[in-house]
C-alpha cells in the first residue's frame, strides 16, 4: 500500500536527499560569498542513508535525487550512489551537480547505478559563467557533459537560473545548443530566499515570459510522469533537445508536488520554503527503527500545507538553496 500521501491526496514518489551542504562554487543566487562552515557538522553516514532510503522505498518512493551543496565533494559519493541504487523499490537514482568533477568521475557514477544527471550551467558565455558562479570552470563543466554522454547517459538535464541583466538574453544561444543535442535545458525561475532579498528584486525574471516565447515558436508541452520533478517540459519537432521551465510563482505550482526533502543533517523538509524541519536522525542510528520512522513520516505529512507562501514574500527557514539541496 502506498503510504506517503498528504491531506490533499498528493503522493510522494520522489525523495530529494542532500548528503552535504558544502559547495565549492560561489553562485550569486545561492552562496555569493562562498561556503561558510557553521561549526563541525556530521553529515548523514552511509548506514544512515541506507536505512532512510529503505524506509522511503517501503512507503512508495521510487526515485531518489542525491543533492548538496555539491554532492560529489563527499569522498564516499560513489558508494552513496551504490547504496541508494541497491535499495529494493528504487527505480531511478538521479543527482544534481555543478559538474566540476564529472569529466573524471561520471563513468564511475554510471557504473554505480546513477541513472539521471542534472548539471548547472548558468551561461554559455565563459565570462558570464564565471561572473555568475564565481568559478572559471566553464570548459571543465562542458567537458563533463561530453563525458556523461560517452558514459552512456542518453540525456543530460542542464539547470539554468534565469537572471535579469545577466543571462536572460541567452535564450537563442541555448536553443542553438540543444537543437542537435539530447539535452533537456531547464530554465529555473529565481527564487527568493532569506539571504537573497535584494538580489531577487534586482534579477528576477518571470518564467511565464519564456513560456510565452516558446509557445509562439511552436514548442509543445509534454505530459508529466508521476515521479517527474516540477518542470513543465516542452518539445519541438525541429529540436533533439527539450526545454523545461520551473516556475514556482506560477498558479497551482504546488498542486502537483510529489517530492519530499531530507537534509544532510537528517531533517525532513516538507517544502523547500517551509518553516521547520522534522528530526529523523535519532531513528537512523541503528537498525530496528523502521516502524517508528514510518510513523514519524506519516505524522509529518499530515501537517504539510497546500502551498508555499512565496507570493506573500514568506521564504520560510531556508537561508540559501545549498542548505537543504534546492
Amino acid at each position: 500500500m502506498f503510504e506517503l500521501q498528504d491531506a490533499f491526496a498528493r503522493k510522494f514518489h520522489y525523495l530529494r536527499l542532500s548528503v552535504t551542504d558544502v559547495c565549492n562554487f560561489k553562485c550569486q543566487y545561492c552562496l555569493p560569498d562562498g561556503y561558510r562552515p557553521d561549526g563541525r557538522k556530521s553529515f548523514l553516514t552511509l548506514d544512515e542513508i541506507r536505512r532512510l532510503t529503505r524506509v522511503f522505498a517501503a512507503m512508495g518512493t521510487n526515485k531518489v535525487r542525491i543533492t548538496g551543496g555539491e554532492p560529489s565533494l563527499r569522498k564516499d559519493f560513489t558508494a552513496i550512489i551504490e547504496t541508494v541504487a541497491a535499495t529494493p523499490g528504487i527505480r531511478k537514482v538521479a543527482m544534481t551537480t555543478n559538474g566540476y568533477r564529472m569529466a573524471r568521475q561520471v563513468a564511475d557514477w554510471r557504473r554505480a547505478g546513477l541513472s539521471a544527471i542534472n548539471v548547472s550551467v548558468d551561461s554559455l558565455d565563459p565570462r558570464m559563467f564565471h561572473q555568475i558562479t564565481g568559478e572559471n570552470r566553464f570548459q571543465e563543466v562542458m567537458a563533463g557533459i561530453d563525458a556523461a554522454f560517452a558514459a552512456g547517459f542518453e540525456q543530460v538535464k542542464v539547470n539554468t537560473v534565469l537572471m535579469r541583466g545577466l543571462n536572460d538574453g541567452e535564450l537563442g544561444r541555448f536553443l542553438g545548443w540543444i537543437k542537435d543535442n539530447p539535452i533537456q535545458l531547464r530554465f529555473i525561475e529565481l527564487m527568493q530566499t532569506g539571504e537573497m532579498d535584494e538580489l531577487f528584486s534586482r534579477h528576477h525574471v518571470r518564467g511565464a515570459l519564456i513560456k510565452e516565447q516558446l509557445l509562439r515558436a511552436g514548442w509543445q508541452q509534454k505530459v508529466r510522469a508521476h515521479n517527474d520533478g516540477p518542470a513543465e517540459v516542452f518539445w519541438h519537432p525541429d529540436y533533439v533537445g527539450e526545454i523545461g521551465l520551473i516556475m514556482p510563482y506560477a498558479k497551482d505550482f504546488c498542486a502537483s508536488c510529489n517530492r519530499l526533502r531530507v537534509s544532510s543533517l537528517g531533517k525532513l523538509h516538507l517544502c523547500l520554503f517551509g518553516d521547520y524541519g522534522v528530526e529523523l536522525r535519532d531513528l537512523l542510528a541503528e537498525d530496528g527503527q523502521h516502524a517508528a520512522l514510518q510513523l514519524r513520516l506519516r505524522e509529518a505529512l499530515a501537517d504539510k500545507k497546500a502551498t508555499h507562501f512565496l507570493h506573500q514574500g514568506q521564504t520560510g527557514m531556508t537561508p540559501h538553496l545549498a542548505s537543504i539541496g534546492g
